[in-house]
C-alpha cells in the first residue's frame, strides 16, 4: 500500500468535515434558525410558529439541494468512469464548496436575506457531496479488499478530528458568546464586530479557507491509477448507467443495500441538519453552546469511527451498520419525547443539576455523542459495503448510484419534517418520521449479503 497516497486521501475527510460540523450541524444552522426565528416572530408575533417556520424553511432548502444531487450524481459518476478520470471533477466541485461556504458571511442578523443564505448553503452542499462521490471512487484502488474497512473507518475518524479542531478554533478565536467575547474570553480576531454577529458569520469563510488549505496534501499526494484517458462520451456513459440500473432486478443484495442506505443516510443527514435547529429553538441554546455540543459529538464520532473501522475489518460492515441504526433509532425516540419541561411525558426538575445545565441539556448532550459516534461509524461501514458491491473500474458509477440512493430521497426526510412540523406546529413531533425511516432501513438489510456482491 502507498502510505502517502492513503494519507492524501484521508486529508479529503479532514478538509471537508468542517462543512458538516460547523455549517450543517452546530454553528451556521443554529445561527440561521436564530435569525430566521426572530424574523418570522416579527412578522407573526407567535414564538412557537416562528420556530416551526424557521425549521420548515431550512428543510425545504435542504430538500432542493438533495434533489439536484440525486438527479446528477449517477450521471456524473458514469461519465467519470467512461473518461477514466476523477480528479478534474473533484477540483471543479471544490470550487463550488468554497464559493458557497464563503458566501454565508452575507447572512446579516437584521433584515436577513434568508433565501439567499439557503441557496448559497445549497451550492456548498452540492459541492461537498459531489466531491465526496469522486473521492470515494478512489477507495477501491487504495488497498486490498480486507483493508478497505479499516481505511474507511480511519478516514472518517481523521475527518472528525479535523471537525473537532476546526470547531474548537472557531469557538475559541472567532465566534462571540452572548457577552461579546469568544469562549476563551477574548475579543473575536481580526476586529470582527460581535454586535453585527461577525464572529459567528465568519464561520462560512473560515470553512472555505480550511478546505482550500487542507486539500493541498490531497492534490499533491493522490494520483489516479495509470490508464487510458478517454474523451467524454455522454451516450456511452448513459448506456452503462441504464444497464447497471436494469441489472438491479437480478442483484437483490445490491438493490436492497442501496434502498436501505438510502433511508438510513437520509434520516442521519436530517438528524445532522436539524440537530442544531432543534437545540436553538426547542431547548433555547445559544450558538456558542451548540458549538460546545458539536465538540462533544465530533470527539465521539472520531473515536467510534476509528473503533468501527476495526470492527468492520474483524466482522464485516453489516453488523456495524445494524448496531448503529439501532442506536440512532433510540436517539430519535428520545428527541421526540423531550422538551424543556418533560421527558417522555414526565416532568423534569426545573433547576440546574450540573453547573448551569438542566436535565434536557444533559440528555441532549448524550444524544449528540450518540449521533456523532453512531453516525460516523455508519457512514464508514456504509462506504465499505458499497466497495463490496462494485469494482475499481466502475467505482465512480457505483458511488454515483450510491449517492443517488442517498440523495434520491434526500429531500424526503427534510420534507417530511417540514410538512409534519407545519401540520402539527410542533417541532418535536416533526422529527418523528426519522424513526420510520431507520426501521425500514433495518428491515431491508435482511436481503443484503454480508460479503456484498459484484456483477460478473
Amino acid at each position: 500500500m502507498d502510505r502517502k497516497r492513503i494519507w492524501g486521501w484521508w486529508f479529503f475527510d479532514w478538509a471537508s468535515q468542517p462543512f458538516h460540523t460547523l455549517l450543517l450541524t452546530f454553528v451556521f444552522s443554529v445561527y440561521f434558525a436564530e435569525v430566521a426565528q426572530r424574523h418570522f416572530l416579527n412578522v407573526s408575533g407567535d414564538l412557537r410558529l416562528a420556530g416551526a417556520q424557521a425549521q420548515a424553511l431550512w428543510g425545504y432548502g435542504l430538500s432542493a439541494a438533495g434533489i439536484v444531487i440525486a438527479l446528477c450524481a449517477p450521471i456524473l459518476g458514469a461519465v467519470a468512469d467512461t473518461t477514466g478520470r476523477r480528479m478534474p471533477w473533484i477540483r471543479f466541485f471544490s470550487v463550488l464548496y468554497v464559493a458557497g461556504s464563503a458566501g454565508l458571511w452575507l447572512l446579516m442578523p437584521q433584515q436577513p436575506a434568508l433565501i439567499q443564505a439557503v441557496v448559497l448553503f445549497g451550492i456548498g452542499l452540492i459541492g461537498v457531496e459531489f466531491a465526496t462521490i469522486f473521492t470515494n471512487a478512489l477507495l477501491p484502488g487504495l488497498a486490498p479488499r480486507n483493508e478497505i474497512g479499516r481505511l474507511s473507518g480511519s478516514g472518517y475518524a481523521f475527518g472528525y478530528l479535523g471537525g473537532v479542531l476546526s470547531l474548537a478554533v472557531m469557538l475559541a478565536l472567532f465566534q462571540e458568546t452572548p457577552g461579546g467575547k469568544t469562549l476563551i474570553g477574548i475579543e473575536p480576531l481580526f476586529g470582527l464586530d460581535p454586535a453585527a454577529r461577525e464572529g459567528t458569520r465568519f464561520v462560512g469563510p473560515f470553512v472555505a479557507i480550511w478546505y482550500a488549505a487542507f486539500m493541498i496534501p490531497f492534490f499533491l499526494w493522490v494520483r489516479e491509477p495509470r490508464g487510458p484517458r478517454r474523451p467524454v462520451r455522454i451516450g456511452a456513459a448513459m448506456a452503462d448507467l441504464v444497464a447497471l440500473i436494469r441489472s438491479l432486478r437480478h442483484r437483490r443484495s445490491l438493490a436492497a443495500w442501496l434502498a436501505s442506505s438510502m433511508l438510513s443516510r437520509d434520516a442521519l443527514n436530517a438528524l445532522y441538519g436539524f440537530g442544531g435547529v432543534y437545540a436553538g429553538t426547542v431547548l433555547g441554546w445559544p450558538v456558542f453552546l451548540a458549538g460546545v455540543f458539536g465538540v462533544v459529538s465530533a470527539v465521539a464520532a472520531a473515536i467510534v469511527s476509528w473503533a468501527g473501522g476495526r470492527a468492520d475489518r474483524a466482522y464485516g460492515p453489516k453488523p456495524v451498520i445494524v448496531a448503529t441504526i439501532l442506536i440512532l433509532t433510540g436517539v430519535c425516540l428520545v428527541v421526540v419525547g423531550m422538551d424543556r419541561q418533560t421527558l417522555f411525558g414526565l416532568a423534569v426538575p426545573q433547576t440546574p443539576v450540573l453547573g448551569r445545565f438542566f436535565v434536557p441539556d444533559l440528555v441532549f448532550f448524550l444524544c449528540g455523542a450518540l449521533i456523532g459516534g453512531a453516525g460516523g461509524a455508519l457512514q464508514a461501514a456504509s462506504r465499505t459495503m458499497m466497495v463490496r458491491h462494485t469494482t475499481e473500474a466502475r467505482a465512480a458509477e457505483g458511488f454515483g448510484l450510491y449517492a443517488l440512493s442517498g440523495k434520491a430521497t434526500a429531500f424526503l426526510a427534510p420534507l417530511l419534517i417540514a410538512i409534519v412540523t407545519d401540520a402539527s406546529g410542533n417541532q418535536r413531533i416533526g422529527i418523528s418520521p426519522l424513526i420510520a425511516l431507520f426501521i425500514l432501513a433495518l428491515i431491508l438489510l435482511v436481503w443484503v449479503k454480508p460479503e456484498g456482491e459484484v456483477e460478473q
